[in-house]
């Protein structure tokens, strides 16, 4: 493959960059980084390729998130990418597949594609790390043993982050338990600003826009500013006090649109935070399609920013917020992103039955990074 005419140049390699064990990559030449115009003239030179690694790359939700990356739909529809691909060992005739499949997609922005499962490769030089793969929790496992088994995990990708990733790294977990995953991840990464790192609650955010949209009868870009609170778990908190819903060309509050101060305090919340365990009873397999959407979703809003006038969820660092949460935890906050950089959206009024809601998903989260700790030492 190496002897290729010239007119064959930037056409996809299949290397063997890793040896034994190690899943074929293809490459496109640097060439077709430069564009020509149709008399044949050179024109700038694209920007450089940014590295990008998903873990778990055999998994589902990888498999919907991957072309939404490549296809430009995160980081920009003339970013060129480069994709890494990590998981274990045996999934890596399953990594030749996406590859493959990769490949006849046929997408403009992918420069190279490296599947692996070594560490030392798929952390090299990253701009932007997805964390998906996880340990998932499996029959009659408690969760403070899921904890334990992921705490090893996470340690080794975060010291891995560490010890190549570039120190401007934008970490994003989503591997559950992702808000306590992250933490660790953090921790592990010293080196890394912990500003750098957060998990993933965008999902529970689309699910709190959607159930309310449907509830109106509006599309869900007519609902902005739903808030989730704490943990991606069952304790969450999905709060709309804050929240707009755009009905008739007016924007009003979410209590108001609904008209429904029961099913705002009851039905609503417990179907935002149950509505995993739902998709998991009726499909027999967890969000894939939503999760996927939502990680874009996160990803392209650190990349670019969030929309003017307008707040999302995160799980971020808690250290110097201004709700009373504890220091020392991945919660999840309303921001505000500009520059890559977020900011906790601060002064929102919190009232008695809000305050109890997010005392309760912190107590959570107090638990289980002690757990961790104890784990780690």
């Amino acid at each position: 493959m190496d002897n290729l005419c010239s007119r064959c140049r930037g056409s996809p390699k299949l290397l063997d960059p890793g040896g034994k064990g190690q899943a074929r990559s293809f490459n496109i030449s640097a060439d077709s980084e430069f564009k020509t115009s149709q008399s044949g003239k050179l024109l700038e030179k694209q920007s450089d390729p940014i590295r990008v690694l998903v873990t778990g790359a055999a998994g589902q939700i990888a498999y919907s998130l991957l072309y939404n990356i490549a296809k430009g739909d995160v980081f920009g529809k003339d970013q060129p990418l480069v994709l890494v691909l990590l998981d274990i060992t045996p999934m890596l005739p399953v990594l030749d597949g996406v590859l493959m499949e990769l490949q006849d997609c046929a997408l403009p922005l992918l420069r190279e594609v490296i599947p692996t499962d070594k560490e030392e490769v798929a952390f090299k030089d990253l701009d932007a790390a997805i964390l998906v793969g996880s340990m998932p929790r499996k029959e009659g496992m408690e969760r403070k043993d899921l904890l334990k088994a992921n705490v090893k995990i996470f340690k080794s990708q975060g010291s891995a982050l560490d010890k190549y990733a570039k120190k401007t790294v934008k970490v994003l977990v989503v591997g559950n338990p992702a808000n306590t995953n992250c933490l660790i991840a953090s921790k592990s990464a010293p080196s890394i600003p912990k500003e750098n790192f957060s998990c993933l609650t965008r999902l529970d955010h689309n699910r709190a826009r959607s159930q309310l949209a449907i509830r109106v009868g509006v599309p869900a870009d007519n609902v902005k500013d739903v808030i989730i609170w704490g943990n991606h778990s069952s304790t969450q908190y999905p709060d709309v006090h804050h929240a707009k819903v755009k009905v008739q060309d007016k924007e009003v509050g979410a209590y108001e649109a609904v008209q429904d101060d029961n099913w705002l305090k009851g039905d609503f919340i417990s179907t935002v935070q149950q509505r995993g365990a739902a998709v998991i009873k009726a499909r027999k397999l967890s969000s894939a399609m939503s999760a996927a959407k939502a990680i874009s979703d996160h990803m392209r809003d650190i990349w670019f920013g969030t929309p003017e006038g307008e707040f999302i969820s995160m799980g971020v660092i808690s250290d110097g917020n201004s709700y009373e949460v504890p220091r020392v935890l991945i919660y999840s906050f309303p921001v505000v992103i500009k520059n890559k950089t977020w900011k906790i959206v601060d002064g929102l009024a919190i009232n008695d039955f809000s305050r109890g809601k997010m005392d309760a998903t912190a107590k959570e989260l107090v638990e289980e990074r002690d757990s961790a700790l104890e784990f780690i030492a």
